[in-house]
């Protein structure tokens, strides 16, 4: 081929060797399309689902290997495909939570909206989509009868916008979490934080004395100075999760030996212990006690809280709503605010008759509860009760064979071990005394570890929304997503595919017009060309 320098093979007689040994079985009829119409069933049920997972569903359904990227442009159209699309879904975000109101007008929705411009024109009846708090009336109502505890955090958003989804979870008296709220802002900022927390204090969690658990982000602790005094005691207790502690004594030192210490320091019920302990960190290095101690003592320690930690010493518990959602958090933002109200639906339906069929079986006491009563009570055998004030039910217990003793106050809750105040169950120090002198046990259980108190939990039922015909006009202005926190891909997407002597094209020089010897064009857009349809203008 004089043209091209280069000679093309039309026939060889042999075994080709120019070739890769492994062919790609990625078939062209085999399109996006199609896989995503294949693959519908399996993201309806997951919408988290891997992308190796549809490539290996496709080559056991098709028996063929697509390649990666078509297997993620099959899962984004089905995803679009049964959720709806991104602009579509900020659309119907306001229409769907005034259908929700309108169903239950106890429930709380607060947004936040900036003007959208075109240009430098303000577009009139359209509202970029800011920040969103919402709470169903089951969860507030369901958080009066709960453990007055409150755990909070963030987590990204996978879709095609930016931010962040917090989430506020309480706890029953079974052990159940229960989410109380939720919102969808820009980030884990200080401004977003402080929306979130103004709400929830305003809406939700409107009691006093109740523990805020956390971890140690900036922008929490200064939306909390600036709730003036709405998260702050006696209103509130801010406390710290204690691997979050962990986790950034580690970043500061590097000294992975002293991680179990630091959370055993947290984990201390009383003074003595928290001493013991602290002078053990001191002891390997006054660095890191000198660290520890710029922490308040209230916010990571179970000895210093004053009860209001209920034990929680993590934020495990809203980690783990995290986890739920985890599918559908890369999902258009109408889809999850729908996932939280059907799972949460789900949830208080199913705990709601759990608590029933145990009332009608008779139990008083939360089955969690009642495990630690009777093994508290079986631990109560070897222990000699002394009474210093039977009036005032005051006692000393004594252990035995260790011969350790604990000073019991039953009418203040109290006992040296710390066990009783934190847990606000007997332990089995109590159990000692209420037999020695015959007195009633269940009366020093909490009300809410009761199961009369924990079906009060789930006792609202949300209502359906029904047909969106049935629905309210909505005469609102329509909502858009940010633009600046939207996704933009980094570039186009790059061939992998391996070259070889046959990809002629790719691999000789730039196209060159042989007739004026200039590069970059052909002979139709050749300047130099004579003829009418050269230049127009001549």
């Amino acid at each position: 081929m004089s043209q091209k320098y280069c000679w093309e093979v039309r026939r060889y007689n042999g075994s080709h060797t120019c070739t890769r040994a492994c062919i790609s079985q990625d078939h062209s009829k085999l399109c996006s399309d199609t896989i995503a119409e294949a693959i519908k069933p399996l993201v309806e049920v997951d919408p988290s689902i891997k992308v190796k997972s549809v490539i290996a569903e496709i080559q056991s359904k098709f028996n063929y290997t697509i390649s990666y990227r078509k297997a993620w442009l099959a899962k984004q159209k089905a995803v679009e495909s049964i959720f709806g699309g991104w602009e579509a879904s900020y659309e119907a975000l306001p229409i769907w939570f005034e259908a929700m109101c309108h169903k239950e007008p106890s429930a709380v929705v607060h947004f936040e909206t900036m003007p959208a411009y075109q240009g430098d024109d303000l577009v009139p009846d359209i509202r970029v989509l800011h920040r969103v708090f919402w709470s169903y009336y089951p969860c507030i109502r369901a958080f009066r009868h709960c453990k007055p505890i409150v755990q909070v955090d963030g987590t990204h958003l996978y879709g095609k916008y930016k931010g962040c989804l917090l989430v506020a979870v309480s706890q029953d008296g079974n052990n159940n979490i229960v989410p109380i709220a939720f919102a969808i802002v820009e980030g884990e900022t200080s401004d977003a934080w402080h929306f979130f927390l103004s709400n929830l204090r305003q809406h939700v969690v409107t009691r006093d004395g109740v523990g805020l658990i956390s971890d140690r982000h900036e922008s929490i602790n200064s939306a909390i100075v600036r709730s003036n005094g709405a998260w702050s005691p006696p209103r509130a207790f801010h406390m710290f999760c204690i691997r979050h502690i962990e986790s950034n004594f580690l970043r500061k030192f590097k000294a992975p030996y002293l991680q179990k210490l630091i959370v055993n320091i947290g984990y201390s019920r009383t003074v003595r212990e928290y001493e013991i302990r602290y002078q053990r960190l001191r002891e390997h290095g006054e660095a890191y006690s000198s660290w520890l101690d710029r922490i308040s003592r209230e916010q990571y320690a179970l000895a210093f809280d004053g009860g209001y930690r209920w034990g929680h010493m993590t934020t495990n518990l809203v980690e783990c709503i995290n986890s739920v959602l985890k599918g559908a958090r890369n999902l258009p933002v109408t889809a999850l605010v729908k996932a939280t109200f059907y799972r949460l639906n789900e949830l208080f339906t199913r705990k709601k008759a759990e608590a029933e069929a145990r009332i009608n079986a008779g139990h008083v006491f939360s089955e969690v509860v009642t495990t630690k009563l009777h093994a508290n009570q079986r631990a109560s055998g070897n222990i000699q009760v002394s009474c210093f004030d039977r009036q005032n039910e005051v006692f000393e217990v004594r252990e035995m064979p260790s011969g350790v003793e604990y000073a019991v106050d039953l009418r203040r809750r109290v006992c040296d071990c710390g066990k009783f105040q934190v847990d606000r169950i007997p332990c089995r120090h109590v159990f000692a005394c209420c037999a020695n002198q015959r007195l009633d046990w269940q009366v020093y259980v909490h009300e809410v570890y009761k199961m009369d108190q924990i079906r009060r939990v789930y006792r609202v039922r949300f209502r359906p929304l029904g047909n969106p015909t049935t629905w309210p006009v909505y005469n609102g202005p329509r909502f858009v997503g940010n633009p600046f926190l939207r996704r933009v891909a980094k570039g186009r997407p790059k061939m992998t595919r391996f070259l070889n002597e046959m990809d002629t094209r790719m691999l000789c020089a730039p196209r060159r017009y042989k007739q004026c010897g200039a590069e970059g064009h052909s002979r139709s857009r050749c300047r130099q060309r004579g003829g009418a349809s050269a230049d127009p203008a001549t």
